[in-house]
C-alpha cells in the first residue's frame, strides 16, 4: 500500500490532473520520477509539467501503460470514450483506474472495460494544488477494501476525502467540484468594490481572502453550522444587518443554490450524451 512504490499514470494532461500531480508532489507521496503525464499532441504544455514539477511527460502513443499502478483519467469528457476504448486493450488486472472525468459514471467505465478491471470515480477540485482539495471517491463492483484505502491515501495528499455513492456524484461536483470558481466570483467581486473604494489593489486581494479563510476556518474548526455563525455576527441595524439585506434583495443566496443545480445537471447530462452516444 505504499505509495512511493506506485507509479501513476495520468492519461490528459489538463488543469485538473495538474492540480493533482502537483499537490501529490509537494506532499512528496509520490516520488516525481513515478509520475508520468501524458496528453495527444501538446508538447509545449508537457514541456513544461516537466519543468514545474520533474515528472515524466510523454506524447500518449509514447507511453508504457502497463508499467503504471494506477491510472489517473483526466480528459475531457468529450475524449473519453475513444481514450478509454484504445486504453483497454493494454490494461492488466490489478491497474487501478481512478477517473476524474466530470460526469462519468462508474457503470459507463465498466461497460468499456475488461471484465472486472476496477475503477474508482473521483472528484477533486483544483485546492488540490495546496493540499486542500475535498474529494469525492465511489467505487465500482470491482473495488476491493485494498483499492478503495489506495485511492483514500493518494487523494489525502491534497486534502480531505469522503466515499460517496454514485448517486450523490453529480450533486457534489456541482458543490466541491465547481466550487471554488464560485468563491473565486464573489472573490473578485468584493476585490473590486475595495479598490473602488480607495483600497490599494494587493491589500484589496489580501483583506478578502483572508476573510473567506477565516470564515471557512469557523465553520470547519467550530463545528457550528453556517447559520448560527450568520446570526452570531448580525447585530441588529448593524453594518452586517445591512450588508446580508442586500445579498437577501439581490438574490445571492438563490443565485447561489442555482449555480450548483445547474453544474449537477450538466453532469448528469454528461453521462446521459456518452450513453446514448455508445448504446
Amino acid at each position: 500500500m505504499m505509495l512511493q512504490k506506485k507509479k501513476v499514470l495520468f492519461i490528459g494532461a489538463g488543469s485538473m490532473a495538474e492540480a493533482i500531480a502537483a499537490g501529490i508532489v509537494q506532499q512528496n507521496k509520490v516520488p516525481p520520477n513515478h509520475i508520468t503525464m501524458t496528453n495527444k499532441q501538446d508538447e509545449q504544455r508537457r514541456v513544461q509539467l516537466m519543468k514545474d514539477y520533474h515528472v515524466i511527460s510523454l506524447p500518449i502513443e509514447e507511453t508504457e501503460v502497463q508499467e503504471a499502478d494506477l491510472i489517473v483519467l483526466a480528459m475531457k469528457p468529450k475524449d473519453a470514450a475513444s481514450a478509454i476504448a484504445a486504453l483497454a486493450p493494454k490494461l492488466l488486472p490489478h491497474q487501478l483506474l481512478l477517473s476524474v472525468i466530470a460526469g462519468v459514471t462508474t457503470t459507463f467505465l465498466e461497460g468499456m472495460l475488461p471484465l472486472e478491471q476496477p475503477v474508482i470515480r473521483v472528484m477533486p477540485n483544483t485546492s488540490s494544488t495546496i493540499g486542500e482539495s475535498i474529494t469525492a471517491l465511489t467505487p465500482g463492483v470491482a473495488v476491493s477494501a485494498d483499492h478503495l484505502q489506495l485511492a483514500r491515501t493518494l487523494f489525502e495528499s491534497i486534502g480531505g476525502v469522503t466515499v460517496i455513492n454514485e448517486q450523490q456524484m453529480d450533486v457534489f461536483t456541482g458543490i466541491a467540484g465547481s466550487g471554488p470558481a464560485y468563491i473565486y466570483y464573489v472573490l473578485e467581486h468584493m476585490e473590486e468594490t475595495a479598490k473602488q473604494e480607495g483600497i490599494p489593489p494587493e491589500l484589496a486581494r489580501e483583506i478578502v481572502a483572508q476573510t473567506v479563510l477565516g470564515a471557512s476556518k469557523m465553520v470547519l474548526e467550530t463545528k457550528t453550522s453556517p447559520r448560527t455563525l450568520r446570526k452570531k455576527v448580525t447585530s441588529p441595524n448593524g453594518t452586517t444587518a445591512a450588508g446580508v439585506d442586500a445579498l437577501k434583495q439581490h438574490g445571492a443566496g438563490m443565485a447561489f443554490t442555482e449555480a450548483i443545480l445547474r453544474a449537477k445537471n450538466r453532469s448528469t447530462a454528461i453521462a446521459k450524451e456518452l450513453e446514448m452516444l455508445h448504446s
